[in-house]
């Protein structure tokens, strides 16, 4: 089932994301254009997310009196249910909220080590890092829902649960999406866990077959546990019958979470990354989130003058500002254990390193990959995250990213409660040891008791100078979120496009390791060349990720989810 080779693991995992890209993207430009997008002069708000039936849910929850943040709590839970290949409850994430007042919070509910966790735990046993009960990692998304809805919702906590809890128990149809996803999970495994094994099999294979495209599932034990959290607060998933069940799950896999593992996880409400940029104000969540990576590409690009000049050199080097980012984000990781990280972040968001990056930077050609980090590498592929952007009248907005890491976690799900295991302690460098990706291990990323391992998420919103808001905007896809935010937030703050036209565009991924660049099918072929002729090694692929806008135009909202995606739907009210 697996490939042992070169002294390191190489799980088929890698292709997972790509192949579902390659297969819900593969169509023509104009065939692309598969997503929900709305813009009209509805005032009340919008929320975008991979699933219209959601976003549906986000902008009846606005209806009902409630704020961005009821519909963004309301979304998520929805596609915790409907999407269950990438998120859910045994998961874990990033916020980044914009109260009405203007102020900001990047709110992180990553999920944690375990407090026996160590540094080398996966060194002869890198397998373990994926699959199985040692690769999750304490769960964060039920805090952190709460943690948000406490803080900024108006509607009751049981109220913004109902849909989901109504999906789960009565049935939702299964989505284009999520039924590639299970085909092409199962093939690459060799092995259809989903209708073999009981705890999977109770949900997606209830008569023997699993469920296809178009076909009514239901989740009733998943409904339990959401009705559950709904009427006692999170402490139930944490504590308690709910807590017990999911330590014996992952111990019968050979997990480590205790009781108290979980009774002690915390929300974490950090002060976002923010610049100013080209007559914006962009923020971010920093570490170990990846926000600042994005905002130090865009502060390198807002020094030339003439990006629009030449569209052959203008990508060049907004690929040579994102090498030179994703080399720094090799020193990033956990604030609480990495030492002076704020000033780390503040360094390479600074105006004077925009301009020294810029002075590194030649129009000719690229450079060796050593010129971008001497320090060393790291790069991740969490690939199963769900972005979900929602905002109101009153100037509230959210972009959040959730994730389980790899398609379907750790291929676990408690069998008692439904809820589907991360696979976070996948996100953690291992010692001397290439991770499961082949990437060079980044001690500021190895595992600690309570560490959260570095992310790619890169929630981002921006505001004009007098902070009226105008920018939702982020992206799920592994280390393809943050090349994704950076060019559709350069198409739409750079270039005047809509969020609909530039969420269409074409996109490259760059993060150094490999050194090549990777240009959506549809690039401009002449575009391509140039950068071939500059030194670049150049392939092609899928996109490989998938964003979610909301811009505010007049007092409306334009709201588009993925247009790669069949189910996505951005909506309005």
């Amino acid at each position: 089932m697996f490939d042992i080779a070169g002294g390191y693991f190489k799980p088929p995992f890698v292709l997972l994301w790509s192949l579902l890209f390659a297969l819900i993207c593969g169509a023509t430009p104009h065939q692309a254009v598969l997503g929900g997008q709305e813009v009209n002069n509805n005032k009340l708000g919008a929320v975008a997310s991979e699933n219209k039936v959601c976003s549906q849910i986000g902008i009846d929850l606005l209806k009902a009196g409630g704020n961005a943040a009821d519909a963004l709590v309301g979304t998520v839970l929805c596609v915790g249910v409907t999407d269950s290949h990438h998120s859910g409850l045994g998961g874990g994430g990033f916020a980044l909220i914009r109260a009405a007042n203007g102020s900001y919070e990047a709110i992180d509910f990553r999920e944690t080590a375990p407090s026996a966790a160590y540094e080398d735990m996966f060194k002869s046993n890198v397998l373990g890092s994926i699959m199985g009960g040692l690769a999750s990692a304490v769960p964060g998304e039920p805090s952190g829902l709460y943690y948000i809805h406490k803080t900024y919702g108006v509607l009751p906590w049981s109220t913004v649960f109902q849909p989901a809890i109504k999906l789960a128990q009565e049935g939702f149809v299964v989505s284009k999406d999520f039924a590639a996803a299970m085909d092409l999970v199962t093939k690459y495994l060799d092995d259809d866990f989903l209708s073999k094994d009981p705890s999977w099999a109770e949900d997606f294979a209830p008569n023997g077959t699993r469920v296809g495209e178009g076909d009514v599932v239901t989740r009733k034990r998943y409904a339990r546990t959401l009705e559950a959290i709904a009427t006692y607060g999170p402490d139930v998933f944490y504590k308690g019958a709910l807590a017990e069940a999911t330590v014996r799950a992952l111990g019968r896999r050979n997990g480590i979470i205790t009781m108290e593992d979980m009774a002690g996880y915390n929300v974490v409400s950090r002060k976002p990354a923010s610049i100013e940029y080209n007559g914006f104000r962009v923020h971010g969540c920093g570490a170990p989130a990846s926000g600042a990576v994005a905002l130090s590409v865009l502060k390198i690009l807002e020094g030339y003058s003439d990006m629009e000049q030449s569209e052959h050199l203008s990508t060049h080097r907004m690929d040579e500002a994102i090498r030179f980012g994703y080399g720094k984000r090799a020193s990033l990781g956990d604030p609480n254990y990495v030492e002076d990280m704020d000033l780390y972040e503040a360094g390479i968001l600074d105006k004077a390193y925009a301009h020294a990056t810029r002075a590194r930077i030649s129009d000719k050609h690229t450079l060796n990959v050593s010129d971008y980090d001497p320090d060393g590498f790291e790069s991740f592929e969490d690939h199963g995250t769900s972005h979900v952007v929602t905002a109101d009248s009153s100037g509230m907005a959210t972009s959040l990213t959730t994730t389980i890491n790899l398609f379907f976690g750790s291929g676990i799900m408690v069998p008692e409660t439904g809820v589907i295991m991360n696979n976070e302690m996948a996100d953690f460098s291992i010692p001397n040891t290439s991770n499961v990706f082949g990437y060079y291990p980044s001690p500021t990323n190895y595992v600690r008791p309570y560490k959260r391992p570095l992310s790619s998420i890169a929630p981002l919103i921006a505001t004009f100078t007098n902070n009226t808001l105008f920018l939702v905007l982020g992206a799920s896809g592994g280390s393809r979120i943050i090349t994704t935010v950076i060019q559709n937030a350069i198409s739409i703050l750079d270039r005047g496009m809509t969020a609909h036209e530039a969420l269409k565009q074409p996109r490259l991924h760059d993060q150094l390791l490999p050194n090549q660049v990777t240009f959506e099918f549809q690039y401009d072929n002449k575009t391509i060349e140039s950068m071939r002729g500059r030194g670049h090694n150049v392939t092609w692929g899928p996109a490989g990720s998938s964003a979610q806008a909301i811009r505010v135009v007049d007092g409306g909202f334009e709201a588009v989810g993925e247009p790669r995606q069949w189910d996505s739907g951005g909506l309005t009210a």
